[in-house]
């Protein structure tokens, strides 16, 4: 069940840091300059740069404490020789690897090559 959380968590956390991301004025302007003057009431007279400045690093922590700790809850869930195992033995049963049998007649007689 901690896991779900985490997971729906995670996907929010990275949503919400794209769209940060996305709305910061840089060189290029950003998608920050269509707000216009809004942006700048609301967020006083400096913009909106400290606050999304904030956000994103609050963001960016986020999103690598929850990778960290969903890599340490499914670390041991999965048995790395097992699922070798499984594929070796997908892959010896393959029919590439086993030849079809052939029924030769034994009257045919073999012709020397010249």
């Amino acid at each position: 069940m901690i896991h779900g959380i985490l997971i729906a968590l995670f996907i929010i956390v990275a949503i919400f840091l794209v769209f940060v991301i996305l709305i910061q004025s840089g060189k290029g302007g950003g998608l920050a300059g269509i707000a216009g003057g809004g942006m700048g009431a609301v967020f006083g007279g400096r913009g909106s740069a400290p606050f999304l400045t904030k956000a994103t690093s609050i963001l960016a922590a986020a999103f690598m404490i929850i990778a960290l700790i969903l890599g340490m809850i499914t670390k041991g869930t999965v048995d790395q020789a097992t699922v070798m195992q499984r594929e070796r033995e997908r892959r010896m049963a393959s029919p590439a690897r086993t030849l079809p049998e052939v029924n030769v007649p034994e009257n045919i007689p073999v012709q020397p090559e010249r």
